[in-house]
């Protein structure tokens, strides 16, 4: 008997966020959804839930290195996203450990702040992004919050500029943050700016940046090149806000799996 085939690996270095709507269960679901299997390594433990995050416990960097380095020798990875990592110290770690595997495409979230705004990143954090992890990155995926704060400047367009600067291939600033009758998100890279325009939702959403990335690297792992996975990570982004739930007295979570949602875009 045949077996049947195996789907592409992507390997997630993100939180654990026991409410169930960010971190490693909203990578897990989205890249599921994209008919990609997503093998885990944990980062940070956090007490939030869908208000805000209360309290942040940074994994051991060695840690979460053996933990990826496992799934590696294991499995063939074909891609690799990158959540909530918390300190500099574990930036340093996966930017070193990501040296070894330049082939594998990467997209990093740069997690810094809960949606209820409880900080989840480390004074140390943002300097190690800037120069150890943006030249690892192909795909970033800042919000307009976090593009400002790692450019350290007002305008997006040029923030998005800065970053491709320091290293990162492609910069997808998300514009959910920003005033306007619908959100504008923009693509930065080797071709150009690309614009992409989603009708806006009344949120706020907890989860909604995890998706995102998580649903992009396995559209990448799928073989689709950046600006094609960039756009059908998005649809299918727009289709789980759109069926959003509410489990908590918080943010609403993306539906990302079920009714739809696991439509590939293709």
């Amino acid at each position: 008997m045949t077996q049947p085939s195996s789907p592409p690996t992507v390997l997630v270095l993100s939180g654990h966020d026991p409410s169930g709507g960010a971190g490693q269960q909203a990578d897990i679901e989205a890249i599921a959804a994209q008919g990609v299997h997503a093998a885990v390594a944990i980062t940070c433990l956090t007490v939030q839930d869908t208000a805000n995050v209360r309290r942040v416990e940074a994994v051991a960097p060695e840690l979460i290195i053996a933990q990826a380095k496992a799934v590696l020798a294991d499995q063939s990875v074909a891609a690799i996203k990158l959540g909530l990592l918390g300190t500099g110290a574990i930036v340093t770690a996966v930017a070193t450990l990501l040296a070894r595997y330049p082939a594998i495409p990467v997209v990093t979230d740069p997690v810094l702040v809960a949606t209820g705004g409880g900080r989840l990143a480390a004074d140390d954090l943002i300097p190690a992004v800037r120069e150890a992890l943006l030249p690892r990155t192909t795909v970033l995926t800042p919000n307009a919050p976090e593009a400002r704060t790692l450019a350290g400047d007002d305008d997006l367009a040029a923030c998005a500029e800065t970053l491709r600067a320091l290293g990162a291939r492609y910069v997808l600033v998300t514009g959910g943050d920003e005033p306007g009758a619908q959100v504008e998100n923009r693509l930065h890279g080797p071709e150009g700016v690309q614009v992409f325009t989603w009708p806006r939702l009344t949120g706020p959403f907890h989860g909604s940046g995890c998706t995102l990335a998580a649903a992009l690297a396995a559209r990448l792992a799928l073989g689709e090149p950046v600006p094609l996975a960039a756009e059908r990570a998005q649809a299918y982004v727009a289709r789980t806000l759109a069926a959003a739930f509410h489990p908590g007295c918080g943010a609403a979570i993306p539906r990302r799996l079920g009714d739809g949602n696991a439509e590939s875009g293709r």
